[in-house]
């Protein structure tokens, strides 16, 4: 059995044979351990050139800003613009300092990953980000996609 399968509902009279599809499968699947079965809306889902495009400016800004005296690596960067974009809570660690809690880009569709992403640029607009290639190209077929 593949890790993931998705069957599509588009009227009331897909539901019953997909049911069916699934329940056999489930069937099928349970002697390998607990199976997972998610219900969604297509399209919500943040899309593989989205998160390749996170993931190069968050690069870009990782080796060109210096925050603090220092420089951080891109998944701080993650976590900084999230807390900005999802107004995180920070919250004492359990050893001191602070941690942030509440936001996961994991959990965002499609739009709010769009934000993010905004965010993202308008930052590095302001502190003189230069793109790398791999950040344009992203961003260049992720527009021509929309």
């Amino acid at each position: 059995m593949s890790a993931e399968l998705t069957y599509a509902i588009a009227s009331q009279a897909d539901i019953y044979p997909v049911l069916t599809q699934v329940g056999a499968m489930v069937d099928k699947g349970l002697p390998g351990g607990p199976v997972e079965i998610a219900v969604r809306r297509p399209g919500q889902k943040r899309s593989g050139d989205q998160n390749k495009r996170l993931w190069a400016v968050l690069r870009d800004v990782s080796e060109q800003v210096e925050w603090y005296s220092r420089y951080l690596p891109d998944y701080a960067w993650k976590d900084i613009f999230t807390a900005a974009l999802e107004r995180q809570d920070i919250v004492p660690g359990i050893d001191g300092g602070y941690v942030m809690v509440g936001g996961r880009t994991s959990k965002m569709n499609k739009a709010r990953f769009a934000e993010l992403l905004t965010l993202i640029d308008a930052f590095g607009a302001e502190h003189g980000v230069r793109w790398s290639d791999p950040a344009l190209q992203v961003f260049s077929d992720y527009k021509e996609a929309a």
